[in-house]
């Protein structure tokens, strides 16, 4: 670009279709201009395309090319001339992820008011889902100094008030270089609790319940609340923990987080203070990398009432991540764990992005971001994928469909 040519913005406005930017590129080659950034987006069928020119000839008869070769395909057409010659993309510091069902109006408003009032810019916002739940990105920049623990903060009031999900993440390289995730299973990557599914059979299910909702709450130490509640199955037959395993329900969209994952090349596990009985023909089902769990301790066919081995418990479960990790050769940076009780804070806050699931307080309190929506894809969208790449893969690999949500 010389001293003397005029920096022009053009932006064409109207239905998408076939041949806008063929057009809109002729007449601009017509003059001569050299391109300095081009931006497009399509929202329901509306285009917006914006072009970025330097001209080394008369501005005004460019405009008026541009003028009659958009009208001549149905198109709008604005010219600034001598807009700012400053291009390229800006990056973005941080993601914001928005969910909800539905994310409404006055949610999202009372969201942007609140990055207004950090000083935070929206750069680009873009729809990423919209089943099953509503998903919303908006690339954010924070200004230098910036207090991002304060943003956080403030965005996790306005997502508990408003009834939605707010995840905030880094943008750039690190978000998108995720390579290791691990899942904790009952109540996340399964509906319900597998020991009160076996307590249920020995008559002491809402014994064993009380503890165990004592113990995700952080009231009691797991350790010693898994041997409370094991010791209530002593006699049980062996047998019973087939039984379970076969009744076992998947958390809504865990096979298609799953699935995804593999694909994008993650490594997955899941780390369990329940039971490897029960989760490793799950786990072979799902094809998983790892598996870390409690064993429960037979004689003669008979559950003993006790575990052996190494207790999986809060600590423990840290411990399996980093070791997977370090099995794998992938940094802590790149891992991302999943839970929904206060055994999981050591490993949400070792994990490069921690998320919990439908969780206990003591647990949203540490963790990156939270989710309360009992759909366990909603995890793909905090990491950037959108729900029409997911259903594209899909559709490649045999066409599985949505399934109808309950009202």
């Amino acid at each position: 670009m010389s001293a003397s040519d005029t920096t022009v913005l053009v932006t064409v406005t109207g239905p998408d279709k076939p041949g806008v930017t063929s057009v809109l590129l002729a007449a601009l080659a017509n003059n001569g201009v050299s391109l300095l950034d081009v931006e497009q987006v399509v929202i329901r069928g509306r285009l917006t395309l914006g072009v970025l020119v330097s001209c080394p000839t008369d501005p005004e008869a460019l405009q008026d090319q541009l003028e009659d070769a958009m009208a001549s395909i149905g198109m709008d057409v604005d010219v600034e001339i001598g807009a700012s010659a400053v291009s390229g993309a800006k990056l973005s510091t941080h993601a914001v992820v928005v969910l909800g069902s539905p994310v409404t109006a006055r949610a999202f408003s009372a969201i942007a008011r609140k990055l207004a009032a950090q000083r935070v810019n929206i750069d680009s916002i873009r729809g990423i889902a919209d089943y099953p739940v509503t998903g919303l990105e908006l690339m954010i920049t924070v200004p230098a100094g910036g207090d991002e623990t304060e943003l956080r903060t403030a965005l996790a009031a306005v997502a508990a008030k408003e009834s939605v999900d707010v995840a905030v993440e880094r943008a750039g390289l690190a978000r998108r270089a995720k390579r290791l995730i691990v899942f904790d299973v009952d109540s996340t990557l399964i509906q319900g609790e597998v020991i009160e599914m076996l307590a249920a059979h020995a008559g002491v299910e809402d014994e064993v319940r009380k503890v165990t909702e004592a113990a995700m709450r952080g009231e009691l130490d797991f350790s010693e609340s898994l041997r409370q509640r094991v010791a209530t199955l002593a006699g049980l037959d062996a047998s019973v923990i087939d039984e379970v395993a076969e009744r076992i329900e998947l958390t809504p969209g865990a096979r298609t987080t799953i699935r995804t994952l593999r694909r994008l090349g993650f490594r997955c596990g899941v780390v369990s203070g329940g039971f490897r009985q029960v989760i490793e023909p799950l786990a072979h089902e799902l094809e998983l990398d790892f598996v870390q769990a409690n064993t429960l301790e037979i004689r003669d066919g008979k559950l003993t009432g006790a575990v052996t081995g190494e207790i999986v418990d809060r600590a423990a479960k840290a411990v399996a991540l980093r070791r997977f990790a370090a099995e794998t050769g992938v940094a802590m940076e790149q891992t991302v764990a999943v839970g929904d009780g206060a055994n999981d804070i050591d490993m949400l806050n070792a994990a490069g992005l921690g998320i919990a699931f439908n969780a206990k307080p003591a647990l949203r309190e540490v963790a990156d971001a939270a989710l309360s929506h009992p759909f366990l894809d909603a995890v793909l969208f905090i990491l950037g994928v959108t729900r029409d790449e997911v259903e594209a893969a899909d559709a490649r690999d045999g066409g599985i469909r949505r399934v109808p949500l309950g009202q």
